[in-house]
């Protein structure tokens, strides 16, 4: 049966496109770009990898039914690009990244879910709604995409989203699987940030 949205599934949305809107601006800033170039980079990092989700899940485009998302996007960008960087802390970016990584990891795989998707794509759609959108901002910019980074990263969005599935085909009620997603999520990619952490690499020949 579909998983039903309660109260708490808009606010992850929210947080997941607030904190990468601020992501895209904030990297715009950094490249020294004008006020245009950050309001797109908001836009293109915070809505690329809920586009791919909502036309792989057959879903109407989220972005495209309200002007609420792209307003949104604006209102952050504007923000975060008038702010001086030297305000922002060192790290500020991969942090709010972390952040919109778990938020938006559990929220594409709820949203799959309730669009009658089984678990294992629910999951998968959940990683490429957090990961796609980052990888869109660093290719514009031409910077080395965070997936290229040997810590981990596409590995805290699966935790977030997988352990989000599995509490919720639990019966875990709600809001704990997506609360519990977004922490295990978040926390492994701030080990990561702070530890370095990261999986074996290939060892080539």
């Amino acid at each position: 049966m579909p998983v039903q949205f309660d109260t708490f599934y808009p606010w992850l949305d929210l947080a997941g496109l607030s904190v990468f809107a601020a992501t895209g601006a904030l990297l715009a800033a950094r490249k020294q770009l004008d006020l245009i170039a950050a309001c797109f980079f908001a836009l293109v990092t915070a809505v690329g990898g809920g586009t791919l989700r909502d036309l792989l899940i057959g879903a109407p485009i989220f972005w495209m039914q309200t002007p609420a998302p792209a307003l949104l996007c604006v209102v952050v960008a504007i923000a975060s690009w008038a702010i001086p960087l030297r305000w922002w802390p060192e790290r500020a970016l991969e942090w709010l990244d972390a952040a919109g990584l778990a938020a938006y990891a559990v929220y594409g795989a709820s949203k799959a879910l309730q669009f009658g998707i089984s678990p294992v794509p629910a999951a998968a759609a959940g990683v490429i709604t957090a990961c796609i959108g980052g990888v869109i901002r660093d290719i514009t910019a031409g910077v080395p995409s965070i997936l290229m980074r040997h810590e981990l990263y596409v590995t805290c969005a699966l935790l977030a989203a997988a352990s989000f599935v599995v509490l919720t085909r639990v019966e875990l009620a709600a809001p704990w699987p997506a609360l519990l997603g977004f922490v295990l999520g978040f926390v492994l990619r701030g080990a990561a940030i702070r530890w370095k952490l990261m999986l074996p690499a290939h060892r080539g020949h």
